[in-house]
């Protein structure tokens, strides 16, 4: 019998590889060692996609397939590669399902490279009643609903765009304790430490050298496969955008990408999640992909603190956006353990070190 470390806090990787031995994670096919980050496990792709009328929740006490009589419009499979079109909302089941033991419970997000083709991915499970959150004790199947924003994309079985992090008990620092942990090892450099429900980041509209400042999708392009990087030219696209006085306009319905002002660094014995600034703000939101794991941008990993990548997309009305403003904040958790790996040390990891930079798919400008 397996025993289980019951610690408070986010499950590291080899907590994890724990609860694949024991079935709490199982998968057809097999679970890959890839895809078990520092505090997270990547979810694959199945062999067939739904297409729906609306996105939708299963609701309490039914399940997602029930659901999907109701609003399916036809199936598509996947194991011959598929294209997954913008504007439309699609349900593929995933190879992964849960039977998670009671005093667990687990947070899905999009993978970085996800956001930041704008390709809205969220999780669903039987009886659910919110995306992306998953109850302790969850016993059942994964799905995830995927909404390309920006692009048309192909896909095919076992692609890799969401993740899932479990976690035991409740461990997130109350801003006390993040000043501290900021005393100790500073969280941000290049700007002020704002501490308040989480530590504040800014926009950078000033870059150092130069006046590009970020990207904005095109709206008529050509499809991208998600398994070809460093492939496509971003001129096809993406428009630069420059500025030369510290502020740009958003236009509604229009997707960004832009960067942080400040170099943020998360230790070896925390995790972090990206979340909305003030909920009052209403005109633009600032992510999709919001897991940031245990040594990204930390020397210790090979990091010198890493700028976070904002995707952005301004809503309904044109809004100024100005160097320096306040647009998100990091909400930091106690690991229950420190990962046997970190993110950046030793293991695929695309955005250690960061500044401004598109999706891998891409080629670096």
């Amino acid at each position: 019998m397996i025993e289980f470390d019951t610690s408070i806090g986010v499950l590291p990787a080899q907590a994890l590889e724990s609860m694949i031995e024991a079935g709490a994670i199982t998968a057809t096919p097999a679970i890959l060692s890839a895809q078990v980050q520092p505090a997270s496990l990547d979810l694959r792709l199945g062999d067939v996609a739904y297409r729906v009328r609306a996105s939708f929740l299963a609701g309490e006490g039914q399940t997602v397939e029930h659901r999907l009589a109701e609003f399916e419009m036809h199936r598509i499979d996947l194991t011959n590669d598929a294209v997954l079109e913008k504007g439309c909302v699609y349900v593929v089941p995933l190879m992964e399902r849960l039977a998670l033991p009671d005093d667990v419970n687990a947070v899905a997000n999009a993978k970085s490279s996800t956001g930041r083709l704008d390709l809205l991915t969220r999780t669903i499970t039987d009886g659910g009643t919110e995306f992306d959150r998953i109850p302790q004790g969850y016993t059942g199947p994964l799905y995830a609903e995927i909404c390309p924003r920006s692009f048309s994309v192909k896909v095919r079985p076992g692609m890799r765009l969401n993740q899932i992090r479990f976690r035991r008990g409740q461990a997130v620092l109350d801003d006390a304790t993040l000043a501290t942990l900021h005393k100790e090892t500073p969280l941000v450099t290049g700007g002020p430490a704002v501490i308040s429900e989480g530590l504040g980041f800014s926009v950078d509209l000033k870059p150092e050298t130069g006046n590009l400042v970020g990207y904005r999708a095109k709206p008529h392009t050509g499809v991208i496969d998600l398994d070809l990087i460093n492939h496509y030219d971003p001129a096809d696209y993406w428009e630069p955008i420059h500025t030369s006085d510290g502020r740009i306009i958003l236009d509604p319905g229009a997707f960004y990408i832009l960067v942080s002002r400040e170099a943020v660094c998360i230790p070896p014995d925390y995790a972090a999640e990206m979340a909305p600034y003030l909920a009052m703000v209403g005109e633009f939101r600032v992510h999709y992909a919001g897991f940031f794991d245990p040594g990204f941008g930390h020397a210790e990993a090979g990091g010198a603190g890493a700028r976070g990548v904002l995707e952005v997309r301004c809503h309904e009305a044109p809004f100024v956006l100005e160097h320096g403003q306040i647009v998100g904040r990091l909400v930091y958790e106690k690991m229950a353990a420190r990962p046997i790996q970190l993110y950046g040390s030793g293991i695929a990891s695309n955005y250690q070190g960061q500044g401004l930079k598109l999706s891998k798919h891409f080629k670096s400008t």
